[in-house]
């Protein structure tokens, strides 16, 4: 097992922090030990190995990079001369920090890694060095394992879709909930309330298959066209009231449920009061998940889904839209 750490986009950082650790445990991974050494800006998590990092990368949505610490032990411009001496081109940057702004620390890495024979490209280096401080006040050198594909997650967003809503959960929540679901390759995963498809075209795109429910037609085959031009293939979509449908087998499991149940503003609950509809569907939908395995849903902070036997593990508050703020609620099935 190796440390890697994550340097978080700065929004909403408690939900970022815990689809970090999420999706470092769907990688085999999990919390770091007692002792562990941290940096300001830095998340830790704890992976099998270094190619888990590089991984971990392209499936988190709240972070902007993931690094690993080069040179245990030593300080950042002790690191960066024997660094050096493999003669690679690199650039070097400090955490936190824009990306033009410089400091003393960086130079000095700079010139202490071209002394020792490395040569300094800040247009396409071969390796990315970033100087992180310790509690103690002493500095470390880290190298970029990978950075997020920021620009590739927005080609998701809602304005680039065939599909359109003016409300439906933005890209990086999606991605985020399906992270918390810790979703894996070869998963089946539920949405009772599909709407135009976020939720399931983040988790398709991790590997799974995905099955929902929605009462709209149009909003079926809106998802559908959202879906396809993902590259998304559904294992079965189903249209009709999620309480009472079903799917061709009526015995599916699955080893996640996500959903984000219609308000009553923009999306339709057939006249029903929203939460009269979330009390009969998403506990329904949850006795299908398998012992072991997870829901995410997000629901207006006052309003509890599910109760015993499900043990709640997560529960954050995320401004979803400018005057929308939903809780996102995680839920583990007992084993």
């Amino acid at each position: 097992m190796i440390v890697g750490y994550v340097e978080l986009s700065g929004e909403s950082p408690a939900l970022a922090r815990a689809e970090a650790l999420a999706a470092a445990e769907a990688l085999g991974g999990g919390p770091t030990p007692a002792g562990t050494t941290t940096f300001p800006g830095l998340f830790p998590v704890l992976l099998p190995d270094r190619k888990a990092v590089l991984s971990l990368a392209r499936r988190v949505a709240l972070a902007r990079r993931c690094l690993t610490v080069v040179r245990a032990g030593e300080a950042a411009v002790a690191a960066a001369a024997l660094e050096g001496e493999g003669g690679a081109r690199a650039v070097f940057r400090r955490v936190g920090s824009s990306e033009g702004s410089s400091n003393a620390s960086v130079r000095d890495a700079g010139r202490a890694y071209r002394a020792a024979g490395g040569a300094i490209d800040l247009e396409q280096p071969e390796r990315r060095y970033w100087i992180a401080t310790r509690a103690d006040g002493g500095t470390a050198l880290l190298l970029e394992a990978a950075a997020v594909d920021r620009k590739e997650m927005a080609q998701r967003a809602m304005p680039r879709l065939p599909f359109q809503r003016p409300i439906s959960l933005p890209t990086r929540l999606a991605r985020a909930a399906a992270n918390l679901a810790r979703v894996h390759a070869g998963d089946r995963v539920v949405d009772p309330f599909l709407g135009t498809g976020a939720l399931l075209a983040e988790s398709g795109l991790l590997g799974a298959h995905v099955y929902g429910i929605d009462r709209d037609p149009g909003m079926v085959r809106g998802a559908l066209r959202n879906l396809s031009h993902l590259g998304v293939e559904a294992s079965e979509i189903v249209e009709g009231d999620a309480g009472e449908v079903e799917f061709r087998s009526p015995d599916a499991t699955f080893e996640a449920l996500l959903t984000d149940p219609p308000y009553g503003r923009a999306s339709a609950t057939g006249g029903e009061e929203a939460r009269s509809v979330w009390r009969r569907v998403v506990p329904r939908w949850a006795e299908r998940v398998v012992p072991g395995g997870w829901v995410v849903v997000v629901v207006p902070p006052v309003f509890e889904p599910l109760g015993a036997p499900w043990r709640e593990t997560l529960a954050v508050p995320v401004r979803v839209h400018r005057s929308l703020t939903r809780e996102f609620r995680v839920y583990r099935r007992p084993d």
